[in-house]
């Protein structure tokens, strides 16, 4: 596996020519990629599932070559490796921008502060993965499932999301703006602090989740249900709620009077 992940790099700063330290530079982010590939090994992936990930790890060549010629000036040429290197693998963070990783299993993976923006996800599984503060900006997920995953802080932006099958998982602080969630279920999901914002939300259950400190701003809510939800500090900015179906729902005097104040349907609820 070395040498193929030598000719991935000999091929990737072919364009370049042999510029300036060009064997440090390869000889450390061949370093880094091995020690990725018996990572992801390790966590059962295949090798050709393995290989995949860690050449998408290594970003844009362009944008190292960029660095090389901009962040010399002034350094030893060992600074300026390793300040190539941080910035290739983000220090620590993984970045599968513009990556198509469909139908793969990342169950039970660690890819925090990971960027899939504009990536290919469809029905990939995340299922228990930790994802905190990932990015999902114009990403293709339809049928993906995150059972049980980790993703507090992550973003969802402008992103395909339909049948997605969010159960179990942690969206504590996660935003999810102008998205498409068609079909998708957030059954026994923590939803503390989560924020929908221009986002179709029709005719999605709800049904017996709790709800803190959750904001839905601008929202299409048409038909969704609350049965027997839980809402604690909750708020319908800019959102119609007159369709909203709310029976059943506990919340608190805040949330109650906000929802009445817009003529909210709160028959059988409970006021606590």
């Amino acid at each position: 596996m070395e040498d193929k992940l030598k000719n991935f790099l000999n091929e990737a700063f072919k364009p370049y020519g042999d510029f300036p330290a060009r064997k440090d530079v390869e000889q450390e982010l061949l370093a880094n990629l091995n020690e990725r590939y018996k990572d992801y090994k390790a966590q059962g992936r295949t090798d050709e599932v393995a290989y995949n990930l860690t050449v998408e790890s290594l970003g844009d060549v362009a944008e190292i070559m960029e660095q090389i010629e901009h962040e010399k000036d002034g350094k030893t040429i060992r600074e300026t490796i390793v300040d190539v290197v941080k910035s290739a693998f983000g220090d620590g963070d993984q970045r599968f921008h513009a990556t198509s990783l469909i139908e793969t299993d990342l169950s039970e993976t660690s890819l925090p502060s990971t960027d899939f923006s504009a990536s290919a996800l469809m029905k990939t599984k995340f299922d228990k993965a930790d994802l905190r503060n990932s990015k999902f900006k114009a990403a293709a997920l339809k049928g993906a499932s995150f059972i049980g995953a980790n993703l507090s802080g992550a973003t969802f932006n402008t992103a395909d999301l339909q049948d997605t099958d969010f159960s179990g998982a942690n969206l504590t602080n996660a935003k999810i703006v102008s998205c498409n969630l068609k079909g998708s279920s957030f059954k026994d999901a923590i939803l503390d602090g989560t924020e929908f914002k221009t986002t179709d939300l029709e005719n999605m259950p709800f049904d017996g989740l709790k709800f803190n400190g959750t904001k839905f701003v601008s929202a299409g809510l048409r038909n969704a249900t609350f049965n027997r939800a839980i809402l604690q500090d909750v708020s319908f900015k800019h959102t119609k709620v007159k369709q909203i179906n709310f029976s059943g729902a506990t919340m608190d005097k805040v949330t109650y009077a906000l929802l009445k104040g817009v003529n909210a349907d709160l028959q059988n609820v409970t006021v606590r």
